[in-house]
């Protein structure tokens, strides 16, 4: 016969074995969601683009704040062509004047290179246009970022009067008078031509225009030849001084709002800098969101000035000089300058196998 205290003994010997593995099981689920967290931050594809075999991201990249950008996206050929030409039509505007490439030019990196874009009528925009490469790969679109996706983007400057100036009824009714157009859409949708259909074309062909294979992306996928060492250092200097703390990921920016004056009064230092212009606060009507704008992407950056919201400033070396007073309360020396400056150079990539 077992004893009442060896019975004793054994059932809390199996409550302590239940109670051990429930531990061992709530751990083995907790380690889990961590691995799915880790693992869905570095999924860095845009939800509509899938990377393929030939652009695996090298181990290395994971290891560094930015990664590379994928050499290849799957989209739909036929749906990029039709929303290139769309992109180009100048048909989309009120007067037939201007396409969406007047202001995202793609000659010169994907902007105008003024300090606002001229619309319809010479109408002077509110804001300077940001480059249309890597866009697609922004979580969401605008300075102000109001619009989700690139399809809800295009209703902005479509239907604004200082932009495009239209409507979707005229532009569709242009469109319909074309027979190579209705060829094109009843091929593709079965709605024919559509808002909706049109705007997933012009969609699908922005998210084409993306440049990868930069010099700092061979850098990234194990190529310690592609960037010289005061790239390097430049890099080093960036990361050092807090700048990749806005600026990083794929999009090397793109991913976040930031107050654009964390350290500093930047609207209330300069006259032309347009303090009207409360960011995301139009958006929000939240005070916390006053002044506070998409960190841009420095992809190409060399290529596209004027910079920031405003296109107040002129040079990478200046823009480089404000943002570290203002955002980051650090007064950097010419040299610094200098180096940083080398390694943004360093993130010009190429588009269709080109280098910009």
């Amino acid at each position: 016969m077992v004893s009442i205290d060896a019975k004793l003994i054994i059932v809390k010997l199996i409550y302590q074995k239940k109670r051990l593995r429930r531990v061992v099981l709530l751990s083995v689920l907790l380690l889990s969601m961590f691995l799915l967290v880790l693992w869905q931050h570095y999924q860095l594809l845009d939800p509509m683009t899938t990377q393929t075999a030939e652009s695996p991201v090298a181990s290395a990249a994971i290891d560094e704040p930015i990664q590379p950008i994928p050499l290849r996206l799957e989209l739909n050929e036929s749906k990029v062509k039709l929303g290139e030409k769309l992109f180009h039509d100048p048909q989309l505007s009120g007067d037939s004047s201007i396409s969406c490439a007047s202001c995202h030019n793609l000659q010169t990196g994907g902007t105008d290179r003024l300090p606002r874009s001229l619309g319809i009528n010479g109408a002077v925009g509110d804001r300077n246009s940001p480059t249309v490469f890597n866009s697609g790969f922004n979580f969401k679109q605008f300075w102000d970022g109001r619009s989700e996706t690139l399809v809800a983007q295009i209703d902005g400057p479509i239907n604004n009067p200082k932009e495009m100036g239209s409507s979707w009824a005229e532009i569709i009714g242009k469109l319909q008078g074309e027979s190579d157009y209705v060829y094109r859409f009843d091929k593709l949708y079965p709605e024919g031509i559509k808002k909706e259909n049109i705007r997933d074309a012009i969609a699908t062909f922005v998210r084409s225009l993306y440049t990868p294979n930069s010099r700092f992306d061979k850098f990234l996928r194990g190529d310690e030849s592609a960037i010289t060492e005061e790239e390097k250092e430049g890099y080093r200097r960036f990361k050092a001084y807090g700048c990749v703390s806005c600026h990083q990921g794929m999009n090397v920016g793109g991913n976040m709002f930031q107050t654009m004056g964390v350290m500093a009064d930047y609207f209330g230092d300069g006259e032309d800098r347009m303090p009207s212009d409360a960011g995301r606060f139009h958006v929000t009507g939240n005070e916390g969101d006053r002044y506070m704008f998409k960190v841009p992407s420095l992809r190409n950056v060399a290529l596209t000035p004027p910079y920031f919201h405003d296109g107040s400033v002129v040079t990478l070396e200046g823009a480089v000089a404000i943002m570290a007073k203002y955002q980051l309360g650090r007064q950097l020396s010419p040299k610094d300058i200098d180096l940083i400056v080398k390694f943004l150079d360093t993130l010009t990539g190429e588009y269709k196998g080109q280098a910009l």
